[in-house]
């Protein structure tokens, strides 16, 4: 599992000529290390200086730490997806019978790798929602943080859109394929936009 890895472990791993992990785990680990960046600088947004925010601030804490977790759930959901994906091309195809079968398999497979980039989509929405309110509050010796976090999630949700956009176009199944837009289709252009704002007001207070 990439979340009991050293970070040198999962770096050989990704350099390797492995086809897991790949990009999708990659985007998750953005993810995962927007939310906790989210979480530090609401930790340091804490104390009688902050005190009329602590509930702001203790569910966004909360709410970053969550975030982690589910981020590394998706980097090994994705890994294990696409590895089915793999396997599935690997399937006999010496007969109609077993073509048919592999065919099927194949789909299922491209099916199920779309879910993890496309739930990656919806978390790095959140982290940088949670960077965004914060923002307001944020004690301002860290203030770059929330910027630094709204960019991993960008990366992780144009990242996830790829990966999504890779497996939809091989998907013959169009009932699939429009269940996957509507799960999809937007949300990443609304993750950069929040993100080019949010970068904006932080070089902007930066900058005075």
């Amino acid at each position: 599992m990439i979340s009991s890895e050293t970070v040198t472990e999962y770096l050989a791993r990704l350099a390797s000529r492995e086809p897991t992990p790949g990009g999708g785990a990659a985007a998750a680990l953005h993810a995962a290390q927007g939310a906790a960046l989210v979480a530090m600088v609401a930790r340091y947004t804490t104390g009688a200086k902050y005190e009329q925010h602590s509930e702001l601030v203790q569910r966004i804490i909360s709410a970053a730490d969550g975030l982690v977790v589910e981020a590394l759930r998706v980097a090994d959901a994705d890994q294990d997806a696409f590895q089915g994906v793999i396997d599935s091309y690997k399937l006999p195809s010496g007969t109609e019978h077993l073509k048919a079968a592999r065919t099927a398999a194949i789909q299922e497979a491209l099916i199920l790798a779309a879910q993890p980039p496309a739930q990656l989509i919806k978390l790095a929405g959140t982290i940088v929602d949670l960077a965004t309110e914060l923002f307001e509050v944020a004690n301002a010796n860290v203030i770059s943080d929330i910027a630094a976090a709204a960019d991993a999630a960008r990366a992780a949700a144009t990242t996830a859109r790829v990966n999504i956009d890779i497996n939809v176009v091989a998907i013959k199944d169009s009932a699939a394929r429009s269940r996957l837009a509507e799960q999809t289709d937007g949300m990443d252009e609304k993750v950069i936009l929040a993100v080019d704002s949010l970068v904006r007001r932080v070089r902007e207070r930066i900058l005075g």
